[in-house]
């Protein structure tokens, strides 16, 4: 019996708070041919790229930081690097940039987010976790206008809810879930059969 999986890719944009918000999303994603997830974390330009290893270790998915013209791939994350926005190109490579800051930040979660939009259309999941920023917001509305799916963190579960309260008051969210209900929901998208 085969089903098909309504989703292409899933974007994630966080910022404060990320790895502690980050430590519980992507763990509790364990289908092995999970489709591509996308991450933009708000780093700074000097960090150390600790963070996929960090994660890869704790994960069922294979976590890497994401490369230029990289394929995607399913069962595998993608970390925007620091101080490099992340795109997705038409042929669904993905594509690194260091043009201008976009929202004081690069990467830019609405960089990523309005690509993949245009790539994926209504295949898309975008999801807003915590951050301090309104970085994200425009982007999610540009995933919900091609019919994507939107997902934010209920802002009372962030450490930091300015960045899930902007996206809510940018678009009508699908869906509004605390920290601990997002993994899981986004598994079960998998085993969606529509």
């Amino acid at each position: 019996m085969s089903h098909t999986i309504p989703y292409d890719a899933v974007v994630i944009g966080v910022s404060a708070g990320g790895l502690a918000a980050l430590n519980r999303v992507l763990p509790a994603l364990v289908q092995p041919h999970f489709i591509p997830v996308l991450v933009v974390q708000h780093l700074s330009p000097e960090s150390e790229s600790y963070l996929p290893v960090h994660l890869d270790l704790r994960c069922t998915l294979h976590v890497k930081e994401a490369e230029d013209k990289e394929p995607l791939e399913t069962g595998t994350v993608y970390l925007a690097p620091p101080n490099y926005h992340l795109m997705v190109e038409m042929d669904r490579a993905l594509a690194l940039s260091t043009e201008a800051r976009v929202n004081y930040s690069r990467p830019s979660i609405d960089v990523l987010f309005e690509t993949a939009a245009e790539v994926f259309c209504h295949k898309l999941v975008g999801v807003i976790l915590t951050g301090a920023n309104a970085d994200g917001a425009k982007g999610l509305a540009r995933i919900k206008a091609f019919g994507g799916l939107t997902v934010v963190q209920a802002p009372e579960t962030a450490l930091a809810d300015a960045m899930p309260r902007a996206a809510m008051e940018a678009v009508a969210v699908d869906h509004v879930l605390p920290l601990e209900e997002i993994g899981p929901f986004l598994n079960a998208l998998m085993c969606d059969t529509r």
